[in-house]
């Protein structure tokens, strides 16, 4: 589903990517991980289209997407939430999550500023699916008529992730979905990417600091430290990499103070 073939990207002599490829499979839940200052929030502004690299490729479903720019890429399938939550204050879940779904919208500026009969149908459409399909699976019934600034941070991330579902992207990049969560959320978005994945078959390429997440729902592993892969693999062999042990996960000898820092 998603190449990313050799990305080099430096700004002026600092170098925040170098050599890095990832090859997220169609269907799979691929992490990407890395102590602070990896490159992994580079990487995904690269793969979005907000950089443009010295040099690599970006492939999306068999096209080179390159040289597209986000609102291109977006059209093509290309979903993604950020690690700070950028919702619209003032304005419902159900309003926000309507924002989302601007790529899949048919009807025209005139349609739209004179509300034509074709507009109301199209918007009356979007609301059904959103109640039926995207409200549901995350559980937001009954907070979907509230305004977004009033709800609790984790409810907050859950809409953030609806937004980008509504779009039906053909990959989903999601930017740390549980920072900030207490365990319980934690469990609950981890649930909600796994169903994403299993009922829609939506391709998920994910950075995530919380190990107990990454290693528990992804299929597909890749680290980078100091912009650079150092590993690759199932859960099971990046767990075991004595590279990543090194550099990110820790080797238990080192105080607690030290592991906590690289997390």
């Amino acid at each position: 589903m998603l190449l990313v073939d050799d990305i080099q990207l430096a700004f002026g002599g600092v170098k925040a990517l170098s050599g890095v490829s990832v090859h997220a499979k169609a269907g799979e839940i691929t992490a990407v991980i890395g102590p602070n200052g990896a490159g992994k929030t580079s990487l995904f502004n690269v793969v979005s289209g907000f950089y443009k690299p010295q040099q690599g490729k970006v492939t999306l479903d068999g096209e080179d997407i390159s040289a597209l720019r986000p609102h291109e890429r977006a059209y093509r399938g290309m979903s993604r939430t950020f690690q700070n939550i950028a919702l619209f204050h003032g304005m419902s879940v159900l309003d926000n999550i309507k924002l989302g779904a601007h790529t899949n919208l048919t009807s025209g500026i005139l349609s739209a500023g004179f509300r034509l009969a074709r507009t109301r149908n199209e918007e009356a459409a979007l609301e059904r699916y959103i109640r039926q399909d995207i409200i549901g699976l995350l559980e937001l019934d009954h907070v979907q008529h509230h305004h977004v600034e009033d709800l609790s941070y984790g409810l907050q991330k859950r809409v953030e992730l609806a937004r980008a579902l509504v779009m039906k992207p053909k990959i989903l990049l999601l930017d740390e979905p549980v920072a900030g969560m207490n365990r319980e959320e934690k469990r609950e978005m981890s649930r909600f990417v796994v169903d994403v994945r299993k009922n829609w078959k939506t391709t998920v390429l994910l950075i995530e600091h919380d190990m107990g997440m990454v290693m528990g729902i992804s299929d597909h592993i890749v680290v980078l430290s100091f912009g650079k892969p150092i590993a690759s693999g199932t859960p099971d062999e990046v767990r075991a990499n004595p590279d990543v042990i090194k550099a990110y996960l820790g080797t238990g000898d080192e105080p607690v103070a030290e592991r906590e820092a690289a997390v």
